[in-house]
């Protein structure tokens, strides 16, 4: 026996077709992958000796709208409204 309802009385085929849920599974699935990109870019930045001690703040504060401008184009390549 299939399960029809969600947990307060929705249905699983209403929150699937949400937008807001398909862009938030969207967002959590690339937050997952450029996240942990980006942890291991900034641990070997910081543990460079050529680097300033500087540069690691200064690329996870671009990562963080660089990670905006990604998601948006991606959205629109995957045609995702």
């Amino acid at each position: 026996m299939r399960i029809k309802y969600w947990i307060w009385g929705v249905k699983i085929s209403e929150v699937k077709n949400n937008t807001i849920f398909k862009n938030f599974v969207l967002f959590s699935i690339f937050r997952a992958f450029y996240g942990t990109g980006i942890l291991i870019i900034t641990w070997l930045l910081f543990q460079n000796n050529d680097t300033p001690l500087w540069i690691s703040p200064l690329f996870l504060l671009f990562s963080i709208f660089f990670s905006r401008f990604i998601f948006k184009k991606l959205k629109t390549v995957l045609k995702w409204n």
